[in-house]
């Protein structure tokens, strides 16, 4: 078996997300992957797709949440983006509050534990957005009342990492 994996985006995971914060079963239930998961061992340094800075950097300490998370911001293009790297270690955060600008191909964090990644097995959650996030989160699961309304904020991931699946 493989310490590595991938969770693909835009992938519907009906009895994967069980904590309260994806909401009762049901129309409203958040259960539509809106990201890219990659599987790695903890401690695995996590690396800039693209020159950028640092929007923002947080613990979010609920079960079943982010733990540390990241926000990059990037121009390509002309065309502004925030990309989410979540489930990372406290570390990360404490490193990224200090960097501010990095470059193409910079370690920017490192893969969390369980017990400070939201309580998920080690994986980074990579995400995009075309939408300026108001505070150091996005919604990792979206239901399926705003499924289409999201594909067009949370674009997938490949157009940076590339055909990874």
């Amino acid at each position: 078996m493989s310490d590595y994996s991938i969770g693909k985006y835009n992938e519907h995971r009906p009895s994967m997300y069980t904590s309260d914060l994806f909401g009762k079963p049901g129309s409203e239930h958040r259960d539509i992957h809106m990201g890219i998961d990659i599987g790695a061992p903890a401690a695995t340094p996590v690396f800039s797709f693209y020159a950028g800075s640092v929007f923002c950097a947080t613990v979010n300490s609920s079960s079943g949440d982010y733990g540390g998370t990241i926000i990059t911001e990037h121009v390509i293009a002309g065309i502004r983006l925030w990309a989410l790297h979540g489930h990372l270690s406290h570390h990360s955060v404490q490193c990224a509050l200090n960097l501010k600008k990095f470059e193409a191909g910079q370690v920017i964090g490192w893969l969390g534990q369980p017990e400070e990644n939201g309580g998920w097995p080690p994986h980074l959650h990579f995400q995009l957005s075309l939408v300026e996030p108001k505070k150091c989160d996005m919604p990792g699961a979206v239901s399926n009342i705003y499924h289409l309304k999201s594909l067009d904020i949370f674009v997938d991931p490949r157009i940076v990492l590339g055909n990874l699946y």
